[in-house]
Formats: C-alpha cells, sequence, structure tokens
C-alpha cells in the first residue's frame, strides 16, 4: 500500500510536471529586483492569456496555496504569473523578515502588480486576469477598478479594508497599546516631508515591535478610503467572482 501510494504521488507530480514549463523571471522594479514565476502550459502561449496571481499580507509566490494553483491552472491549460512583492527588497524569497525596518506601504503591492502586467503585455499576453488572495485581493482589486482591460477578477478570502477607528481597535487588541499618539507623530513627520523617517512602534502587521517609516504606518493604519474592497469592485469592469 505504501509503494503505491508513492506512485500515485510521483505520478501526481510528473503529471502536472508534464502539463507545463515553469521558469522564474526577474523586473526590475522601484530600483529593487523583483521575482515571479511564469507557468505556461504546453502547447500555450502567453498570447493565449495569463492569470496573474496575487498573494498575501507580508507572503510570497512559494507558498502552498500559490504553487498549487498555478499546478491546477497548467492541468487546466491556464498560464499563470505568480510574483512576489518586493516589499523593498531585492530578490526578496519567504515570507517577509519581521528584523527588517518596515519601508513598503500597502499601495506598493497595487503598483507591482501594475508593473507585471505591462511586463506581460510586453512579452506578448492579450488576455490577462487576476487572481488575489486576502491583502492580495484589495490590491488586485485596486488594481482592476482602474484598468479595464482586465479580463475577470477573481478573490479568494479577500481583505475587505478597515475604517480608522476599526484600525485603531484592531491595533489595541493585538498590541496592547492605543495607536492615537503613534498616529499623531506619524503625520507630523509626513507633513514635515519626512515620511521615510523609522519609527518606533510596538508590533507591525503580523510582527512584534520594531521599526517601521512613518508613510508605512500611515499606509497600513491610516484606514485610506481606497482599500475598502468593496468601493473599488464598484469600479471594477471585469466579471468578479
Amino acid at each position: 500500500m505504501i509503494r503505491f501510494v508513492f506512485c500515485c504521488l510521483l505520478s501526481a507530480v510528473f503529471s502536472v510536471a508534464a502539463f507545463a514549463e515553469t521558469k522564474q523571471v526577474e523586473l526590475e522594479i522601484g530600483g529593487k529586483v523583483a521575482l515571479a514565476d511564469l507557468t505556461v502550459p504546453d502547447g500555450k502561449t502567453l498570447a493565449g492569456g495569463v492569470l496573474v496571481l496575487a498573494h498575501g499580507t507580508l507572503a510570497h509566490k512559494d507558498m502552498e496555496l500559490i504553487e498549487g494553483l498555478q499546478d491546477l491552472m497548467a492541468e487546466r491549460g491556464i498560464a499563470t504569473l505568480a510574483p512576489s512583492l518586493t516589499f523593498g527588497l531585492d530578490r526578496r524569497t519567504g515570507m517577509y523578515d519581521c528584523a527588517v525596518p518596515t519601508m513598503h506601504r500597502h499601495e506598493d503591492g497595487v503598483a507591482e502588480i501594475a508593473a507585471w502586467i505591462d511586463w506581460l503585455r510586453n512579452e506578448g499576453a492579450k488576455k490577462i486576469s487576476v487572481f488575489g488572495h486576502s491583502r492580495g485581493g484589495n490590491q488586485a482589486a485596486a488594481y482592476a477598478a482602474g484598468d479595464k482591460e482586465i479580463g475577470k477578477l477573481v478573490l479568494l478570502a479577500p481583505a475587505m479594508g478597515r475604517t480608522a477607528q476599526e484600525l485603531a481597535d484592531g491595533f489595541k487588541d493585538r498590541f496592547k497599546t492605543d495607536l492615537a499618539p503613534l498616529m499623531d507623530k506619524v503625520e507630523k513627520l509626513i507633513d514635515a516631508g519626512k515620511g521615510d523617517e523609522l519609527v518606533d512602534v510596538p508590533g507591525f502587521i503580523y510582527c512584534p515591535a520594531g521599526k517601521a517609516s512613518a508613510a508605512s504606518i500611515k499606509s497600513y493604519y491610516g484606514g485610506a478610503a481606497d482599500q475598502m474592497t468593496i468601493a473599488q469592485l464598484a469600479k471594477v469592469a471585469a466579471p468578479v467572482l
């Protein structure tokens, strides 16, 4: 039985591999090299259509969900591109390292999705759809709201966005301290043109205490209206699942 199961697993792995070619591609975005996995099924080309896969908060292209989706799409003859957001780092792999001071912003993810879609179009992709998971769902929706050429939009457990008060409540619950004094300090730095200045934080998103830039804190905890997914979906011309 063990041999039978092992043979079945090997068969599944090699059957997926036989369906498609996967290669890692690079793209310079904002002075950093971003990485992505491009999977094109046998007999298909980018001109036939591509699904872009956007991962969730502080995650990456090699997480099980994204790799599994690439395999499943390959079986169905659908080409996919799975980028890892740079988060301001060169050739970033794996989960974001919380020991690194946070300089990235939520909206950077939208810009990087746009950069990869521009790259695909330059490579000959004609029909492009977008998939997003968790925060990537919010970012995918924000991107699709401004690109009327997107074919379809698929959101899996998308982050829906929070008001400033909801974010403050969540911050207090997670890090046991009020957000307001931190935001006051952040606003003053940004008004003074010091958005890149690092600030001590009791915690940040999923990370413990460390440092984050004023602009990053404002982006993730300011309750920006464009992070409300429902509002973005109202502007999306493509069919949404």
